[in-house]
């Protein structure tokens, strides 16, 4: 296990064919603007400043959203097959530069640079997606209550759009939400992760060489605090669109109600997975594998609460722990990392007090040895066995490489226990019962959950969850009407 040395992450960006993708300025009203005022990207591995990016002031963000209201006519009237052909060259642009891309995702974010390129494609599926999709924003017409009247429902665009995203996925949350909007007829101002701006650039210098109209796609760096609540408070901003925590998603959404916004959020999970008795121990492993680690178990879909049928859990425990053990921790540069970094310290902090806290009440930890951390932003791969519900682990969100096992007997148990939560995003379930798949899926109290898999998001699925996991979809068709508004017409009088 090793860490690539300091200096790596500079050298393998100086090696982009894009330069300009790290100029470090953000995109407003079709310029670049260069701030004096200036925040440095650090790479989470090794603590490197690999670039710096100006900071916006509230002034800069009100000239984003003057020139996303002007540009909200023409961007509203372009025919949808227009708006649907520009998203379409976006697309391939990112396809065309995705080893930069990766790379430059690697380098701010920490996740390997597979898993970059992976988050890349992912990307762009959403921009082709919806850039069809906005073909088919269709209305519909209802039979008429009334003589010699017809009634019709129109779908329009809600208006300007403001995007605040995360630092985990910081190109994907990106455009899953902007093309969306772009596609539905609304011009989007971003406000991307003070930790990872650099994606988001990026994502504006593309979208300008695919010829989006001027102010229909700008990126606005800066502190969150001042400018997102620019975009709460000014009333040109009709819709906001934000992946985040529970505790930020619940300050916006009162924000928003002052002024009546459309609001779409994706907050917390605290994903239980679930394997019965009646399904393949090695199968399930690597399941849980897949579910807990992807993103160095930095991700909302996280298997957080891992629930295991008794006949099976010290065999589950011993399988999961060799697998574990075999995780390589070091540089996401690095062609043999499968664990890189924790992007922000506060992550490191909240998985060692919850290991401690778990330890303490009496779990086992199975493997998992943060002694052998190559560098203070890391935490190892673990894996805590007899945990139990009370414990921090199980009812806070890791969102870092730390597995949780905790056995149980009955289904009717391991429903009532995974459900007692305010957290609804994601569960998994592995059975073969195709009986008890339709009973636990019903039962349980998610916004998704996939059967016997790890893998089920993507571009035609609605994501998004119940209770205090969020408001709203993203993809499929519901991710275009979260940024449309349905006009109802009625014309009476048709026989005169």
């Amino acid at each position: 296990m090793e860490v690539c040395v300091i200096g790596l992450s500079s050298r393998r960006l100086q090696e982009i064919g894009r330069r300009d993708f790290l100029a470090g300025a953000s995109f407003i009203n079709g310029e670049w603007k260069v701030s004096h005022d200036q925040k440095e990207v650090i790479d989470p591995a090794t603590d490197e400043v690999i670039a710096s990016v100006g900071q916006c002031s509230t002034s800069d963000m009100d000239r984003a959203i003057d020139a996303a209201q002007t540009a909200l006519p023409s961007w509203t009237a372009l025919l949808p097959q227009k708006r649907g052909a520009l998203l379409r060259k976006w697309a391939c642009l990112l396809h065309a530069h995705m080893g930069d891309l990766a790379a430059i995702i690697t380098c701010e974010q920490g996740k390997p640079l597979a898993e970059a390129r992976g988050e890349i494609a992912y990307a762009a599926a959403f921009i082709d997606w919806f850039a069809a999709e906005g073909e088919r924003a269709y209305g519909e017409t209802i039979p008429s209550h009334k003589t010699a009247s017809q009634l019709a429902v129109r779908m329009q665009p809600v208006g300007v759009v403001g995007i605040v995203t995360p630092w985990n996925f910081p190109t994907a949350m990106i455009t899953r939400k902007a093309a969306a909007a772009l596609a539905a007829g609304c011009p989007v101002i971003v406000k991307p992760a003070c930790e990872t701006p650099l994606s988001a650039l990026a994502l504006a210098r593309l979208a300008e060489e695919a010829g989006l109209p001027s102010s229909v796609f700008q990126v606005v760096c800066g502190p969150p605090a001042p400018l997102v609540k620019l975009l709460l408070d000014d009333t040109r901003v009709r819709a906001l669109s934000f992946t985040g925590s529970t505790t930020i998603g619940r300050l916006l959404l009162a924000e928003a109600g002052h002024t009546v916004k459309r609001v779409s959020m994706e907050l917390g999970g605290l994903a239980p997975f679930i394997v019965f008795d009646d399904v393949d121990v090695d199968f399930a492993v690597r399941g849980a594998m897949e579910a807990k680690f992807a993103t160095s178990g930095q991700d909302c879909l996280a298997a957080n609460r891992i629930y295991v049928h008794r006949s099976l859990y010290e065999a589950f425990v011993q399988k999961l722990g060799t697998a574990i053990a075999a995780l390589q921790v070091g540089h996401g540069l690095s062609d043999t990392t499968d664990i890189g970094p924790m992007t922000v310290p506060s992550v490191v902090t909240k998985c060692q007090s919850q290991i401690a806290d778990a330890l303490e009440r009496g779990a086992r930890l199975v493997h998992g040895d943060q002694s052998r951390r190559p560098a203070p932003g890391f935490v190892m791969p673990t894996l805590l066995a007899d945990v139990s519900d009370d414990m921090l682990i199980a009812q806070e969100e890791t969102f870092g490489p730390v597995a949780a096992v905790l056995p149980f007997d009955t289904e009717a148990e391991v429903i009532t226990r995974a459900n007692r939560t305010e957290m609804g995003l994601a569960a998994y379930v592995y059975t073969d019962g195709l009986r008890r798949s339709l009973r636990v899926t019903e039962a349980l109290e998610f916004g998704m959950v996939a059967v016997n898999t790890a893998s089920f998001t993507g571009a035609p699925i609605p994501f998004g969850g119940w209770k205090q996991s969020g408001l709203g979809r993203e993809g499929a068709r519901q991710g275009l009407t979260e940024f449309m508004e349905a006009k109802y017409l009625c014309f009476g009088n048709l026989n005169d």
